[in-house]
Formats: C-alpha cells, sequence, structure tokens
C-alpha cells in the first residue's frame, strides 16, 4: 500500500504532512512511502533524509495518486483529480467552509477524513491534530506578543532602575489559550485569563493566571469542550465589561472561536480606544473574523496607537515541530485503520470504529458527513 505525501500549495504554508521519522515508522509496518520533491523543503527536511528513512522522491502526480494521502490543507480542484478512485485522504479539510470539495472528493471515489473532526476521547488524543496544532499556535502568539511589545514583559532590575511586568491577559481558555498562559507566565508576564466557560477557572488558576470573572449569566459551555455562542444580551454585556476590564492590560492574546461560526466580538473599538499607546493584542481568531472588528487577516496594523496582529497561520511560524506533531498523529490514525493480523496493511471496516464514523466526510462514492449533521 502506498502513502503519497505531496507538497503544500497554500499561500505561506510551510508544514509537511511527514517526517522522515514518521515515514520509517510507516515503511517498518510495510507501507511504502512516496514523498513528492522538496515537500519537507521549508520544515528543513531534506529529500535525502527522506530516502534514507525509506520513502521515494516523486512528482506531484505520484504522490496525490498513491492508496492513502496524507496532506494539512484540503485539496485544490487539480489535486483531486489526481487522486485515484478508492484512495484515503488525511487531511483538515475545513468542514464548516465547504467550496464543493466534497462533492468533488465523493464524484472522485476519494475516501476523506477530516482532521478537525476527530473526537476528543481518550483513545483518540493520539491523532487529534487539532489539538497539538493549537498548542503550537497558543506558544507562538505568546512570543509574538513578546515581540511587538516594546517593553520588558517580566520585571526587569537594572542599575538604571526597574520595569514593572507587562499585565497580560489571554481571551479564552482552550488548548491555544492554555499553551499561551503557560508561555507568557514563563516569560515572566503578570497574567489574567477570562474565558465564558466556568470549568476552565481551575485549569487556569493551575498555570498560576487570575481568572477574570465578570457577571454574565449566560453559560458558554458547549458540547466537547468547546465554547458555545451566548445570546445577544448577554453578549452585549460581556463586551461592556471586558471593555472595562482590558484597558488596564499591556498585551491582549484573544483565541475566542466558535466551531462553524464566526469568532465572537471580545475587544470592541471602544475597548481598544481606551488602551494604552504601544499595548498589543494578538488576534489568534483572525481567520473566522477576529474576536477585535479592527483586526486585519494576516496583516499587523496599528489602530489608535495599539499594535494589532491578525497572523492566521502560527504553526506555519513553527514548520519543524509542527511538523513532526501534525505527522505523528497522521501515522497514528492510520494505524489505527488498518488490521495488524494480516501480513500487508489492509483497512479494516470504516463503519466498525466509532473515530471513523465520526471523522469521515466522503466514502464509498457519496458525502456521508452531510448524513450525520
Amino acid at each position: 500500500m502506498y502513502v503519497g505525501i505531496p507538497k503544500e500549495i497554500q499561500n505561506s504554508e510551510t508544514r509537511v504532512a511527514a517526517t522522515p521519522d514518521s515515514v520509517k515508522k510507516m515503511s517498518e509496518r510495510g507501507f511504502n512511502v512516496i514523498i513528492e520533491s522538496s515537500a519537507g523543503y521549508h520544515s528543513h527536511f531534506t529529500d535525502e533524509a527522506y530516502m534514507q528513512a525509506g520513502a521515494d522522491i516523486v512528482d506531484n502526480s505520484d504522490a496525490m495518486s498513491a492508496d492513502v494521502v496524507f496532506k494539512i490543507n484540503k485539496p485544490d480542484v487539480k489535486e483531486i483529480d489526481r487522486m485515484k478512485k478508492g484512495s484515503v485522504l488525511l487531511s483538515f479539510l475545513d468542514v464548516c467552509n465547504d467550496d464543493g470539495t466534497f462533492d468533488r472528493l465523493a464524484d472522485a471515489g476519494v475516501n476523506s477524513v477530516a482532521l478537525e473532526m476527530i473526537p476528543r476521547i481518550s483513545r483518540a488524543q493520539g491523532m487529534d491534530a487539532l489539538s497539538s496544532q493549537a498548542n503550537i499556535a497558543g506558544y507562538r502568539a505568546a512570543l509574538e506578543a513578546a515581540s511587538l511589545y516594546t517593553r520588558f514583559l517580566p520585571m526587569m532590575m537594572t542599575s538604571a532602575g526597574s520595569a514593572k511586568p507587562a499585565k497580560t491577559v489571554v481571551l479564552g481558555a482552550g488548548v491555544a489559550g492554555l499553551q499561551a498562559i503557560a508561555t507568557a507566565r514563563r516569560l515572566g508576564a503578570r497574567v489574567y485569563a477570562y474565558d465564558v466557560r466556568p470549568e476552565v477557572k481551575e485549569q487556569v488558576e493551575s498555570l498560576g493566571a487570575k481568572f477574570i470573572e465578570l457577571k454574565v449569566s449566560g453559560d458558554g459551555s458547549g458540547e466537547g469542550g468547546y465554547a458555545k455562542a451566548l445570546d445577544a444580551n448577554d453578549q452585549q454585556l460581556q463586551q461592556e465589561l471586558l471593555a472595562q476590564e482590558l484597558r488596564s492590560f499591556d498585551i491582549i492574546i484573544s483565541t475566542a472561536m466558535i466551531p462553524c461560526m464566526n469568532a465572537p466580538v471580545l475587544i470592541t473599538e471602544d475597548a481598544v480606544k481606551g488602551m494604552r499607546q504601544g499595548s498589543v493584542i494578538i488576534d489568534m481568531a483572525a481567520a473566522s473574523g477576529g474576536n477585535c472588528p479592527l483586526t486585519v487577516a494576516d496583516q499587523t496594523i496599528v489602530k489608535h496607537g495599539v499594535i494589532i496582529c491578525g497572523i492566521t497561520n502560527y504553526p506555519a511560524l513553527m514548520p519543524g515541530d509542527a511538523s513532526t506533531f501534525y505527522s505523528r498523529n497522521l501515522t497514528n490514525l492510520l494505524f489505527q485503520m488498518i488490521n495488524e493480523s494480516n501480513d500487508r496493511p489492509v483497512f479494516k471496516d470504516y463503519g466498525q470504529d466509532e473515530i471513523m464514523q465520526l471523522s469521515m466526510i466522503t466514502c464509498e462514492g457519496t458525502v456521508c458527513y452531510e448524513r450525520r449533521s
């Protein structure tokens, strides 16, 4: 069975879906791994390293026509045209924004699995690419904040006097938010956090941050550990209360997102106007509209004297480790999908496994995701 790893074609994408280590593991399990030439270039994995691990270097057409295709971003029309009927695609598929990709995959007879749909259950932890990449994003966002902020993050004592630690708040205490809290703390900032889910307070405090509690009656706890949208009245009250709180902070790292919805507005323009000149907002929700209406996706701008960063792909800024974590998620998923007892890799019945049932998007020529929605 051939596993193909094409080069990612999306602008500014630097990650690759397999590393030499993951190639070696797949080769040892009986898979023939083929990878497009220079696919790992931006992640600093050479073709020679892949060949030493057991892979063959091929062109894009060969990589896309393998029995199993590993990708990071959903394929475009040309890539789907190169895939063969009955093949399996493992990738993020942007399930909230279907642009016809699902129908094209189904028409091509490609069985596809969306990595973002992997359920958050104990057995699937090693396959949870969404969390592994969010962890990296939270870490890098804190570094971005430190870089853009023109003052010290920790308290500094010098012969010229002392500097107070930067007062930092993280909005949203999911995987990315918790990692941002931990990283900002390690950098010496004084860290606070806010989340609409009251149950995360203990996690925030375990990292040494102070939890901000607003007098909003609505509970934002959703299914699967995710947040859900507050009603309109609670949203307005939340914005007003946050505007008062946020004025005192030097750095805001905002991570609040709701699956398949526009990001909630947490940082109003009035809140930005009330912040000190030179303060920094890292809006990690920029790809889904932003937690601040002033945010511009993939740009860093200055509004009302405040620096607002709208980077949308933080893992791509750390492609080495991001690719390593992602490739481990994919190989763990692949090994879960095959029968161990066979001399050569053979796929199990997709319908017999909970993980597959919840994450399959297309199967046997149909869009099975729509049937579950």
